[in-house]
């Protein structure tokens, strides 16, 4: 089976295990992103994994358990979501993520300048029209806009987080934090203006280790 065609399956079967349905055209510009990525990578150690395949499950699946997430804040919404990806680095979570929600806007946040470069070229390549790239720290970052949700694969502890985007937060924001082990500990650091809102573990294809997606809300607002 020539390389192309078996991460192609590999997508395909992940992207089912996960019950997501994606359109061919979709399932290619994962591909392309992924083709992009492994060829950046050389050269701007954009990531520690460097095997294409890896790329899939790592990268490509990881990020998009946080689909349904999306999907059920979504449909509780009346306007298209806004949705910030901080410490974006090569595009993960927000990436994989606008490809598979064309209609929600992703702004891809990262402080790290060639990072932000391969963003850009990967926009303009992929034809990524819902996507923003900003090249800056998160207490630095001004939006003119409201944001729905913040995501983020790439902070250390929760409470970093909260505190790190809270400024940025409107009363019915979400912040999905995606981490490894249950937070147990974080959690109980949080600020107490901030509590849990709901916890999935969820199961990447073709990858161990125990992932979950913890999503957090200011108290005493809805």
């Amino acid at each position: 089976m020539a390389a192309q065609e078996r991460l192609r399956a590999i997508l395909r079967q992940g992207l089912a295990k996960l019950d997501l349905t994606l359109s061919d055209a979709q399932q290619q510009t994962l591909l392309d992103y992924v083709a992009l990525l492994d060829k950046w990578n050389k050269a701007y150690n954009l990531s520690a994994v460097r095997d294409p395949l890896q790329m899939i499950s790592r990268h490509l699946l990881d990020s998009l358990t946080v689909a349904p997430c999306l999907a059920e804040i979504q449909a509780d919404t009346q306007h298209s979501l806004s949705v910030l990806d901080v410490g974006t680095g090569a595009g993960l979570p927000g990436i994989p993520l606008a490809i598979c929600y064309p209609d929600i806007k992703f702004i891809l946040l990262d402080s790290n300048g060639k990072k932000t470069r391969f963003l850009f070229q990967v926009k303009t390549m992929l034809s990524l029209d819902n996507i923003q790239v900003e090249n800056t720290r998160i207490e630095r970052y001004q939006c003119p806009e409201q944001i729905d949700i913040v995501v983020s694969r790439a902070f250390a502890s929760l409470s970093d987080f909260v505190l790190g985007c809270e400024h940025l937060c409107q009363p019915h924001t979400r912040l999905l934090a995606m981490k490894g082990l249950y937070p147990e500990q974080e959690l109980a650091d949080l600020p107490s203006h901030w509590r849990l809102q709901q916890a999935s573990a969820v199961q990447v294809p073709d990858t161990e280790g125990e992932r979950h997606i913890i999503e957090l809300k200011q108290t005493g607002k809805n």
